[in-house]
């Protein structure tokens, strides 16, 4: 690899909300950098419904090949929908999902729709495959899936080839200080997330000393408040809103367990970032890629999505505490060999 090169991550930016994509393009960056590269972020535009296709243009028009100093750039890295629209020789893209509601949530976002609607989303649903399928195939000289879900549907839609490359944890100041008697959920507040499995999990769970921490803000927070209240759980559940890095990463020191299950997720950091703590996850069999991540029964546990069977393996967990150590410690071997180093030897092109 020669000196100096420089390298350009490029993903699409939501105004005011913090994505696992931009905390992995973001820790890309810092890894490039400890790699030896210059490295720098650039956000695209994704804009709202109806306005796609202006991003893509905006995108595509996006000059990567120089730096502001006239210098060349040798290498793109790029991340979601439609930042891979960008135009360079050497573009590897990672990719963390296309727009969803045109792939595998068409049919809940569809059956939404009214008739005029439907028929306008039909058509721009044509052209969003039309133009994803040219630019994977044609405008990227590599392509990586975050996992095996996301390389599925790359081949589901479009008959992309790709190859897994899993992100490593963000680079945080992981700890494990103990296993006390809560568990411990972050995401953001939306029905994909499926926070209201872990509420209505409470409702099962014996051990009265048990809680459940749940920490970030969405529209899904009138909700859960409300489904809290009515199942008498203000004492048990605890929704905390935003917290810092300082707060997130203490309660994943000293938390029993991580709860995360969100509905075929891409991805999810989630996951990784319990496994470096030295914690269990507990996930359903339909979570996407936590599931691909958990192996059940050693690392942590994959559910039927019933709160039942869930409450069942929290109240196991705080009755034998010495078993959530031994998978939180098997879980942390395993995510150990996720490097950020092995993992920029794959993306970087030379």
């Amino acid at each position: 690899m020669e000196n100096h090169r420089r390298v350009v991550v490029v993903t699409s930016d939501v105004p005011f909300v913090e994505g696992g994509h931009l905390i992995i393009a973001r820790s890309t960056v810092q890894a490039l950098k400890e790699f030896g590269c210059e490295a720098d972020l650039i956000l695209t535009p994704q804009n709202r419904f109806g306005r796609q296709f202006p991003a893509y243009l905006a995108t595509r028009l996006t000059d990567v090949k120089e730096d502001g100093l006239g210098r060349k750039i040798h290498q793109v890295i790029s991340f979601r929908f439609p930042s891979f629209a960008v135009k360079h020789p050497s573009h590897t893209c990672w990719l963390n999902h296309r727009m969803r509601e045109y792939y595998d949530l068409w049919d809940a976002f569809y059956a939404q729709l009214g008739l005029k609607t439907k028929i306008k989303e039909i058509l721009r649903k044509r052209m969003i495959h039309i133009f994803d399928t040219h630019l994977l195939k044609h405008n990227v000289t590599k392509l990586f899936a975050q996992s095996k879900t996301i390389q599925e549907r790359l081949r589901k839609w479009g008959n992309i080839q790709s190859e897994v490359l899993y992100p490593p944890p963000p680079q945080r100041n992981y700890k494990t200080d103990s296993y006390q008697n809560y568990v411990f959920s972050i995401s953001r507040l939306q029905k994909l997330k499926r926070l209201d499995l872990l509420v209505d999990a409470f409702k099962h769970v014996q051990n009265k000393e048990l809680k459940a921490v749940i920490i970030g803000e969405g529209p899904e927070l009138q909700n859960l408040s409300q489904k809290i209240k009515e199942n008498n759980l203000e004492a048990r559940v605890s929704l905390q809103g935003s917290k810092d890095e300082e707060v997130i990463l203490s309660h994943y020191a000293r938390c029993l367990a991580v709860f995360f299950s969100p509905l075929r997720e891409d991805y999810g950091l989630i996951t990784g970032e319990a496994f470096a703590s030295q914690k269990t996850v507990i996930t359903t069999s339909d979570s996407g890629g936590p599931a691909e991540l958990v192996n059940d029964g050693k690392t942590g546990f994959i559910l039927d999505p019933d709160p039942k069977k869930i409450a069942e393996k929290i109240d196991q967990l705080a009755e034998e505490k010495d078993l959530a150590e031994r998978m939180g410690k098997k879980a942390y071997e395993f995510i150990s060999r996720l490097t950020w180093e092995d993992t920029i030897k794959k993306l970087i092109t030379v």
